[in-house]
């Protein structure tokens, strides 16, 4: 997949930059017209108990082992808002983190105009964060959490986190309680430890329910077309299509992802009241393709002393189903055996589950820095979210044990 670097961002993105400054130009004193910049960054290290698998932000390819490897969780954000008058704005946000092919080279994140028709009703057309999860407009502002990183059970599902097209936000009162909504769809697309996967014909909604009490209920859904553009697995579905059986050739049918449908479906609550805070989200992913179904859930609990804020957190991802069965028979053909064994390898290794106990500790050491400690006990199933597992690790039941520092800031 061709990459958009920083220097090459959308003509919407430029369009916004350009008239913002046009604007401010011709009415240097009008507070209707600005262009803010901020930015935000992480400079962090991990380091697991074992040189079997890498410890991974899910998509990345390359990760943490008994060598500690600061390229996991470090990055840089930058992004510019550009207020025209009272209802057209807009947003570019570049961002340089570890991407899908291992390098940090700046992408362009957000790039979106916005129409705010009216104090309860927007629209956005351009390129958005995707609202899959709880914090999925900040989970890459470190700043703006109390985890280290978010929990990787839940948001590790999903290898997308923006898409292209647009969204309409709508936001009323309903005595204290606060009410927001949003529709949005388009395409997205992303690059998966090396491979592309994109989603066509996106279509979702988001909605929040805050209390004055300190409580946010949230429920999201999103559903689209998936492709995972994966040689070795279009190698392994020829060879199986080409057999002119069809307890064969459906097995290739099944683990196919080309444009095959896909959703995933999330819920949360989280508190934040006086010093106690707690957060809680369940998900659901569902494909037609050899990517198996998954659900997970975790739940963190934290409370403020000052400047400090201990926190645990326990998560658990659950495979729900592989979505192939494996028909192939055996004891007909040496040659379908080896087949069915590849079949039942490959499955294998898409076997992602797994449960976390983290404890982390945030100190907030300045205005505008927080450095973090976290420490994660991993039970992996098979490879779980680890990616470069040895035959062993694939194979097995894996206790891993997961050291983190980092450092959040913003300015």
């Amino acid at each position: 997949m061709k990459r958009m670097s920083v220097w090459r961002l959308t003509p919407i993105a430029l369009a916004l930059l350009c008239a913002a400054v046009q604007a401010q130009e011709s009415s240097a004193g009008s507070s209707e017209s600005a262009i803010s910049l901020s930015g935000f960054g992480t400079v962090g290290f991990v380091g697991t108990d074992t040189g079997e698998a890498q410890y991974v932000i899910s998509g990345q390819p390359n990760g943490a082992t008994s060598a500690w490897n600061g390229g996991v969780d470090t990055k840089l954000g930058v992004q510019a808002n550009a207020k025209l008058n009272k209802m057209f704005s807009g947003t570019v946000q570049v961002l340089s983190k570890q991407n899908g092919n291992g390098s940090f080279r700046p992408e362009l994140e957000w790039a979106f105009a916005k129409a705010q028709f009216s104090p309860s009703l927007a629209v956005r057309v351009g390129r958005m964060g995707g609202p899959f999860f709880a914090v999925s407009d900040f989970r890459d502002v470190g700043y703006a959490n109390t985890w280290l990183r978010p929990p990787q059970d839940v948001y590790g599902q999903v290898p997308i986190s923006r898409f292209d097209g647009a969204d309409v936000n709508y936001q009323t009162s309903l005595g204290s309680t606060t009410l927001n909504a949003q529709l949005y769809g388009g395409k997205s697309s992303a690059v998966f430890e090396g491979l592309d996967v994109k989603m066509d014909g996106l279509i979702g909604f988001s909605a929040s329910a805050e209390l004055e009490s300190g409580f946010t209920f949230r429920l999201g859904h999103v559903e689209g077309k998936l492709t995972v553009d994966s040689p070795d697995m279009a190698f392994l579905v020829g060879k199986l299509r080409s057999v002119p059986m069809a307890a064969v050739s459906s097995v290739g049918d099944q683990l196919i992802a080309d444009k095959k449908k896909a959703s995933f479906t999330g819920f949360g609550v989280t508190m934040d009241r006086d010093n106690m805070l707690a957060m809680f989200e369940y998900t659901m992913r569902r494909t037609d393709s050899f990517v198996p179904d998954t659900d997970g859930w975790y739940l963190t609990l934290g409370y403020r002393f000052g400047k400090f804020t201990p926190y645990a957190t326990v998560s658990e991802l659950k495979q729900k189903d592989s979505n192939v069965n494996n028909t192939i028979p055996t004891g007909v053909a040496a040659s379908l055996t080896y087949l069915k064994g590849v079949v039942d390898a490959t499955l294998q290794s898409q076997s992602n589950a797994q449960k976390t106990l983290a404890v982390g500790l945030r100190w907030d050491a300045y205005r505008n820095i927080a450095v973090k400690t976290q420490y994660e006990r991993i039970k992996a199933d098979g490879p779980g979210l680890f990616t470069s597992p040895s035959t062993s690790f694939t194979t097995g039941q894996n206790n891993v044990n997961v050291y983190s520092v980092a450092v959040d800031f913003v300015f």
